[in-house]
């Protein structure tokens, strides 16, 4: 059996690496590492990740510290599992994309979003700063209804939950917890209540 401990802490991107266990019905023990501002888990945790960013992630001796990068490689060594889309189904050109669209084009705005309107103290925040990353989420919610799930499509690539999935529906978590989702294209509202009835996201997202 593998050995997998996850540092988690709510509402981080760790959810994401849980979400995956979850979803493969992995076992994994939950480190819980306190969210305290300057110094995340403090001493002990900063041994594990320099940054004290959240997640990290072990296999045994090994330590993974990007949340996508622990996703691929949880689908890639301890798979086949649906989560994954191979280079032979149709559908492998948009999975990709998808899979690095969450941070690689929704992070940065979302993450101004997040600080210039909830996370930053009230005096610190810009109000130019949040008008420009609302107008950008916008834009990548648009792109996500009328590129990712034209059609009809209840998920990202391949006709089910993927791993593209796990990337971009975390981003629209965060957007509904500081209430910036509101507004989002009936289909996307209707793909994030879908992704919210999954008991693995359920059980990655509640604590």
């Amino acid at each position: 059996m593998p050995d997998f401990t996850l540092y988690h802490a709510p509402m981080t991107r760790s959810v994401r690496v849980r979400w995956a266990l979850e979803e493969m019905g992995l076992p994994y023990t939950l480190e819980s590492v306190a969210f305290t501002r300057g110094d995340v888990g403090g001493d002990e945790f900063r041994q594990v990740n320099p940054l004290q960013k959240i997640p990290a992630f072990k296999d045994g001796d090994t330590v993974i510290l990007e949340s996508l990068a622990i996703v691929q490689y949880l689908i890639t060594k301890y798979g086949p599992t649906p989560l994954a889309v191979t280079p032979d189904e149709p559908d492998y050109a948009a999975y990709l994309e998808w899979l690095h669209f969450g941070e690689a084009t929704m992070s940065m705005a979302t993450n101004l979003v997040l600080a210039h309107t909830t996370l930053l103290p009230e005096a610190h925040r810009n109000p130019g700063l949040a008008k420009w990353a609302k107008a950008e989420v916008k834009k990548h919610l648009n792109m996500i209804a009328e590129r990712g799930l034209k059609g009809g499509k209840s998920f990202l690539a391949a006709d089910r939950l993927t791993a593209a999935d796990l990337s971009v529906a975390y981003m629209l978590y965060l957007l509904k917890i500081v209430k910036q989702f509101d507004g989002a294209p009936d289909s996307v509202a209707a793909y994030f209540d879908r992704i919210r009835e999954r008991p693995a996201w359920k059980t990655a997202s509640t604590d």
